[in-house]
């Protein structure tokens, strides 16, 4: 049994040698190639850094700073991607919660990160990477671990306004991506087209797919996902056969009508998550590309990745409600109502929870927020059972698949009744002709605003969302967008679109 997900690469250079393990538009480097940097800078850092050490990496994802990581990991440390775009101030939250003792960086992003006011040592990847490998020191390194030691730490944000640290562990990321190559047929054959930031848990995905079959993980800059011709000719010229993307990403294209440009016919797996996916674009893609396997994922970063996913069988209608599924292998997905009691009949909505070895082991240096989510089973008084609690809500449905509702924060009272922003949302996105749209509530002078991308007018979407809704869920006001902003995960950027509505407004 594997206890350290170096396994993977090291299983893989032996097999796969000469092949590309992961290439950007700069270069590229073999799996033996990356075997030996890592080792080599997993030499270097084991002599300033003890084990499960928190390693903040300061560098845009790359080919080689994916040496860099495995590089913390052969240490016995575990690395914390740092986004080199991200404002400052979040910047030195994040590294005020790590307190690491050192972070990495290279030559090129040295001048940028000592702006964030890091006063402990920094080290550069460049020289790291010059020491010579002892693999005697490694060896010892491996033989201490365990595999509930920490791989990575990814922060999400808070709802106190202070970034949270998820940490997880090496048998955690052990258990899902065996399970995920299996189920979605991942092999040394294809191509793997990364689009997530690798602060980003989706990115987890391609990383490790990657190592673990001996697949090629090309990196996508991020600046393609702004200019559908660059990216579609990419995705051709590369050779993609596998997307592992944010919802948005893959409506960025579907949006801008990219495939009437070009069509990445090799493309054979879309895998998707995030957000709930568009029913208009999820039908423009399986238009496009017939022969494509189409999978939901849900999940959030707490519990590895994903808990439950749908291969998409058959066409949907808009306003239909696309499944999140079943539950991935090993872990056991369930719906907890407010007096914390199952919910087994369907249709009826709770609190959806997630049990398993996909659990994180919490959030790095928070144990006030850890302890409000990752909870005793209140199913299992009998001894103590670890869930976590997603904060969303969820249904089962007649066929005994999950269904995603909504978030519990996305509840609000408006005109005395109880909304589903959720439910909104559905409702807009089932009149023809509305592309996309989101809800936001005004608290402070309880209206209801909806953001739209639509050649509607306002009065020809209060018509028609009139026969869908009774009047109180009907938005008070409807602001026209082009394009929705996204966060840096690519999701709809809720927090920028209530800022924008609230500077208009005053």
């Amino acid at each position: 049994m594997r206890k350290n997900v170096l396994e993977y690469l090291e299983e893989s250079a032996e097999k796969f040698p000469e092949r590309t393990a992961f290439a950007d538009v700069f270069g590229s480097c073999t799996f033996a190639q990356l075997e030996s940097r890592a080792q080599r800078i997993g030499s270097a850092l084991s002599k300033k850094l003890a084990p499960e050490t928190p390693v903040p990496v300061f560098m845009e994802k790359g080919a080689d700073t994916i040496a860099l990581l495995l590089g913390c990991v052969y240490a016995g440390c575990f690395y914390c991607m740092l986004d080199v775009k991200q404002p400052p101030a979040r910047l030195q939250q994040i590294l005020k919660t790590l307190d690491a003792p050192a972070a990495v960086t290279c030559e090129s992003y040295i001048g940028a990160f000592r702006e964030s006011g890091f006063s402990r040592e920094i080290l550069l990847m460049e020289e790291l990477e010059c020491a010579p490998a002892e693999p005697a020191r490694l060896a010892a390194i491996r033989d201490r671990m365990t595999d509930t030691a920490p791989l990575y730490c990814n922060f999400t944000s808070g709802s106190t306004g202070v970034p949270k640290g998820v940490v997880v562990s090496h048998r955690s990321v052990l258990d899902f991506i065996d399970i995920f190559t299996e189920l979605f047929s991942i092999t040394e054959e294809d191509v793997i087209g990364n689009q997530a930031p690798w602060d980003f848990d989706v990115s987890v995905k391609d990383i490790y797919s990657g190592l673990k079959t001996g697949a090629c993980v090309q990196i996508i800059p991020r600046r393609m996902f702004s200019f559908p011709v660059q990216l579609l000719d990419f995705l051709c010229e590369r050779r993609v056969t596998t997307l592992i993307w944010a919802v948005s990403a893959l409506c960025m294209i579907s949006g801008l009508k990219g495939f009437d440009y070009r069509v990445p016919d090799t493309v054979q797996k879309v895998l998707f998550s995030g957000e709930v996916m568009p029913i208009r674009d999820l039908n423009i893609w399986q238009e496009h590309l017939p022969d494509a396997q189409f999978v939901n994922l849900y999940g959030p970063t707490e519990i590895t990745c994903n808990c439950t996913y749908y291969t998409v069988d058959r066409k949907f209608a808009p306003g239909e409600h696309l499944p999140i599924g079943r539950p991935f292998p090993n872990e056991r997905v369930f719906l907890l109502d407010e007096s914390d009691r199952e919910i087994t009949e369907p249709h009826v909505t709770g609190e959806l929870c997630v049990s398993g070895t996909c659990l994180a082991l919490g959030y790095y240096n928070n144990p006030e927020q850890t302890s409000k989510v990752f909870v005793d089973n209140p199913l299992c008084p009998q001894y103590p059972q670890r869930i976590y609690r997603t904060g969303d809500l969820a249904y089962c449905g007649e066929d005994g698949l999950f269904y995603f509702a909504s978030r519990k924060d996305f509840q609000i009272k408006h005109m005395g009744h109880r909304i589903e922003l959720g439910e909104v949302e559905a409702a807009l996105e089932k009149l023809s002709g509305m592309e996309r749209a989101c809800c936001i509530f005004d608290e402070k002078r309880r209206r209801l605003a909806a953001f739209c991308r639509t050649d509607l007018t306002k009065r020809e979407i209060v018509h028609r969302l009139g026969q869908l809704l009774p009047p109180f869920m009907i938005p008070n006001q409807f602001i026209f967008l082009e394009e929705f902003p996204l966060n840096k995960n690519g999701k709809i950027d809720r927090q920028l679109l209530r800022q924008k509505y609230m500077e208009a407004d005053t």
